[in-house]
């Protein structure tokens, strides 16, 4: 079951993909902004408290639903879990952005790419060098595939398994959400916030990313340079402060023999503090070296294409193999 209702959400998903604004974002949007406005006082105790209202209480629901869905029919519990995994698993909510930077470049519109990163990081990017340009980009286009793609592939094969249906899904999707927003609006929008609650929003996630992100590392070597990837796995992955992107960075870089990591640019202020998407400040995402490889290059961002697909292939085809062997056995 699993197998067919990732083919098929990602099939869905390729023929109709969501608009960039859509319902299920906005509802999601205000849903993690009203927990916090209800029941964080700023107590130590609120913060557990208004995570598992945030996190877990659609999780809880979902399962709910499933659970009575499956009762009655399995193809009604097969079609829900396609629906699920088509509204929190997919490439559309940062492909159109990459796309179109490549596009840009491919075209020779450096401006108009800088405009397009600008546009998805919220970043200064009118001075960046284009070196630097393709940097971030790649940087931030694999990242995207893993929280969108992978880790949210990885919860939902793994509960699914245990017959708790796409509640994975959701639990990955809404604690990754809930990292970024509450990080967005401590200091993006300048609100008082709960410091306990952005630190424990952010805890949770790496330790419910900390498999995924391996995952994910390991699925870059085996479909890219295996000895390279491992090496620089571990080798440069400390060159980012937070273990789980600098693991899945690092692996990346070497699978594709393209240098990553480093600072911005002089001259350009890319104020990640208020970034929305990341929702980490400046000083948490920077790197303090560069990995081995080659400087990035457009045609990288090709590479970074083929890289993600052929993991997706590797780990439907794992998934298709243990399907097979549970049917047989």
């Amino acid at each position: 079951m699993s197998f067919f209702a990732v083919l098929l959400a990602l099939l869905l998903e390729q023929l109709k993909p969501l608009p960039r604004d859509n319902a299920i974002h906005d509802t999601v949007f205000s849903w993690v902004r009203w927990t916090g406005r209800n029941f964080d006082a700023g107590k130590p105790h609120h913060t557990g408290v208004v995570w598992c209202i945030a996190v877990l209480a659609p999780t809880l629901a979902v399962l709910l639903v499933y659970l009575l869905i499956g009762h009655f029919s399995l193809l009604g519990g097969l079609a829900f879990d396609v629906v699920v995994l088509y509204l929190t698993l997919g490439f559309r909510p940062f492909s159109h952005y990459f796309t179109d930077i490549r596009d840009a470049l491919d075209r020779g519109d450096e401006a108009l790419a800088r405009q397009r990163l600008a546009e998805w990081r919220h970043l200064d990017a009118s001075e960046l060098p284009r070196t630097d340009l393709l940097r971030h980009v790649i940087e931030h286009a694999l990242l995207a595939a893993h929280r969108h793609v992978f880790g949210v592939f990885f919860w939902f094969v793994l509960l699914s398994a245990v017959g708790l249906g796409p509640t994975g899904a959701v639990l990955y999707r809404m604690a990754e959400f809930a990292s970024r927003f509450w990080g967005y609006r401590h200091r993006a929008l300048d609100a008082p916030g709960n410091d306990r609650l952005l630190a424990l929003s952010r805890r949770l996630f790496q330790a419910i990313d900390h498999v995924p992100a391996r995952m994910t590392a390991f699925g870059f070597a085996v479909v890219g340079n295996f000895e390279e990837a491992i090496g620089s796995w571990r080798r440069d992955a400390m060159l980012w402060q937070y273990p789980n992107e600098g693991i899945i960075l690092a692996a990346a870089a070497g699978a594709l023999g393209v240098q990553l990591g480093g600072s911005a640019a002089p001259g350009v202020t890319p104020d990640r503090s208020k970034t929305f998407t990341l929702g980490a400040e400046v000083a948490a995402v920077d790197a303090q070296g560069y990995t081995a490889g080659q400087a990035p290059q457009a045609a990288h961002m090709q590479s970074v294409v083929g890289l993600v697909w052929r993991s997706v292939v590797l780990w439907m085809l794992l998934v298709a193999l243990l399907t097979l062997a549970n049917v047989v056995g």
